[in-house]
């Protein structure tokens, strides 16, 4: 079976921010590394020179890749699709939850909510969503 691979494409106010978002995530998330990033050129169609063309990373292990598109989206992150991060104890969970909802917005604070133990969901500054759990 052919695997998937979470694709992220910054549009609108978050275009221009992929490569910042990527060094980010990459620095909170042990095994994590930027395998290769794509940079448009002067004149290139399909996006500003220097921005992000296409972009491959591993957060602990997992692929992702990204992208920045100027073109006029009617669409950008929602909290319907968010990472889910089953965190290994409640130091790393309260530190990825610090990090990623700075300059984000907290839809749910760490807590007990009767499925799991501490669980928190946010979208980061970038408009992705996280949902952080605490592995039983």
């Amino acid at each position: 079976m052919q695997k998937t691979t979470t694709f992220l494409m910054y549009v609108g106010d978050q275009c221009g921010k992929a490569e910042e978002a990527i060094r980010f995530y990459t620095s909170l998330f042990k095994n994590s590394t930027i395998k290769n990033i794509e940079y448009f050129k002067a004149g290139e169609p399909g996006g500003k020179e220097g921005s992000v063309k296409h972009a491959i990373f591993t957060l602990d292990g997992q692929e992702y890749m990204a992208n920045d598109s100027p073109m006029a989206h009617k669409f950008s992150f929602t909290p319907a699709i968010s990472i889910f991060v089953n965190c290994e104890n409640e130091e790393e969970m309260n530190m990825l939850f610090q990090k990623l909802s700075e300059g984000g917005s907290i839809m749910m604070a760490p807590g007990d909510y009767g499925f799991s133990k501490k669980f928190g969901w946010l979208a980061d500054k970038y408009g992705v969503s996280w949902q952080l759990n605490l592995k039983a």
